[in-house]
């Protein structure tokens, strides 16, 4: 419901704009903010099929993907009344509402990206992305059971399995990328995109889907965590707040475009430590069982079994307030 109703016939009196301030006629920058979209989806070759579509829905896939974690952790991420007798047709049910809803966000995706398959194709295609998908759903929840527990082991604060699952924000992000993933492999990456980013505006975890992460992986605290597209991430591998697993340079074609997809991005080892604000570019190989300490600047390969530190700073401690 529009509670103004001069919000739909942008009208420009001094009720509406609340100021007491005449600001023009406005329509003749209505109309040059229209012939800069019109100027734009032609230059991107954006057509008017798309619309009649619709187009992915952020608001949407967060409760899609709220609906699947649920059906994975129901005890703990379902609603309260649930006990291990009835979680099953909770499961079944959740699947059952998630996942055709997925299929049409899927389905917004392709009538998008692929001009050249009719609806027809387009309805078979998200059935088949979706379908490969909830195939997946009990490998992604072994997968997150190895996630969760490197948080517990890991982390001397962490008083049970459930308080990580419940609390760390790191869980959230990995919950998120693990469906996302999927769906970047098969075949819906505008889809995963958007997964990835809504766990990025939720936890500070920025992991773009394409990201390949290996079992029992742990972000500590997390926030302003960055690990590009094309990062290759082994097992047991932890990492702390801050650090960024990108590229140091982007190759581009004969026209100057940037190369899409072209691997740029860190190959982290098994079993390695990344600590605070250690910042690693390029497609370098970090060594199994390395350690990199926090805030060190790193473009160069590591051997296995290294330790990568900055020199110790000088720091002077004064008895006394030194501003007095």
């Amino acid at each position: 419901m529009v509670s103004n109703p001069c919000f739909l016939s942008a009208c420009s009196s001094d009720e509406s704009l609340g100021t007491g301030e005449d600001v023009g006629d406005l329509g003749p920058i209505t109309a040059a903010l229209r012939a800069a979209r019109e100027d734009w989806r032609l230059s991107q070759a954006r057509h008017v099929e798309y619309g009649e579509h619709g187009f992915p829905s952020r608001h949407a896939i967060a409760r899609i993907v709220e609906s699947l974690s649920a059906a994975l952790f129901p005890i703990r991420l379902g609603p309260a009344e649930l006990t291990p007798d009835n979680e099953d047709a909770f499961v079944l049910a959740s699947l059952e509402s998630a996942l055709p809803l997925l299929t049409m966000q899927v389905r917004m995706e392709l009538a998008y990206s692929s001009v050249i398959l009719s609806d027809a194709g387009r309805d078979a295609e998200a059935r088949k992305i979706i379908a490969g998908l909830a195939g997946r759903l009990p490998q992604i929840r072994r997968l997150l059971d190895t996630d969760l527990e490197a948080a517990y082991s890991g982390d001397p604060a962490a008083r049970s399995v459930d308080e990580v699952l419940l609390c760390y924000p790191c869980v959230t992000a990995v919950i998120h990328h693990r469906i996302a993933h999927e769906l970047y492999l098969l075949g819906a990456p505008l889809v995963a995109r958007i997964i990835a980013e809504i766990a990025h505006s939720r936890t500070g975890i920025d992991i773009h889907p394409g990201a390949r992460i290996g079992e029992s992986f742990f972000i500590d605290h997390g926030t302003g965590v960055v690990i590009g597209q094309t990062a290759i991430i082994g097992n047991r591998v932890r990492i702390y707040q801050a650090v960024t697993l990108g590229a140091r340079s982007f190759r581009t074609d004969e026209a100057g475009n940037l190369v899409k997809d072209d691997p740029r991005h860190p190959i982290i080892e098994d079993d390695v430590t990344i600590y605070a604000g250690a910042t690693i570019l390029g497609r370098i190989t970090i060594g199994k069982g390395s350690v990199i300490g926090g805030n060190v600047w790193l473009t160069r390969p590591v051997p296995p079994g290294s330790q990568v530190r900055q020199h110790k700073p000088s720091v002077e401690i004064a008895h006394g307030d030194p501003f007095e």
